[in-house]
């Protein structure tokens, strides 16, 4: 895309099937829509690995595939039938926040949930959330676990 056609009012969202991400990613669609924008939802994968975990990772699994098959069951199940703006769904191999903050070189704005997982107790931002509001090239928006 030449810099004329940059495409303009992108929400980008992370979608991992976390109730956090689906909050995020009804978010990220109102905002679309009151900015007669589209989202794109990103949900990135990384094979298991269970090195010295004695971890077993089952033969034959396409985990891409699985990536993207739950990517489209979270969109359908937290949006339903009706959307009122453009969806595009992209599923990336690599770590979460590495691939946010790729994808989200062109975006407008990027939105995240945040389980709040991080290292200590009451921290309010999970690490993927925590790494994106740092690096991004664009605004963050961080949606917090209301369960």
């Amino acid at each position: 895309m030449s810099e004329r056609e940059v495409e303009h009012n992108v929400v980008m969202v992370g979608v991992d099937g976390s109730p956090a991400s689906r909050l995020a990613l009804r978010w990220a669609v109102r905002q679309a829509e009151a900015v007669s924008g589209r989202v794109v939802a990103v949900l990135a994968w990384q094979e298991p690995t269970g090195f010295g975990l004695g971890v077993t990772v089952p033969p034959g699994v396409q985990w891409g595939e699985e990536a993207r098959v739950s990517l489209h069951s979270t969109v359908a199940s937290a949006l339903g039938e009706r959307v009122p703006v453009p969806i595009e769904q992209r599923v990336v191999e690599g770590h979460p926040a590495e691939v946010l903050l790729s994808q989200s070189k062109d975006a407008d704005l990027l939105v995240v949930g945040s389980r709040g997982l991080g290292g200590f107790v009451g921290t309010l931002l999970g690490s993927v959330s925590r790494h994106v509001v740092s690096h991004a090239s664009c605004p963050v928006v961080v949606i917090p676990d209301k369960t």
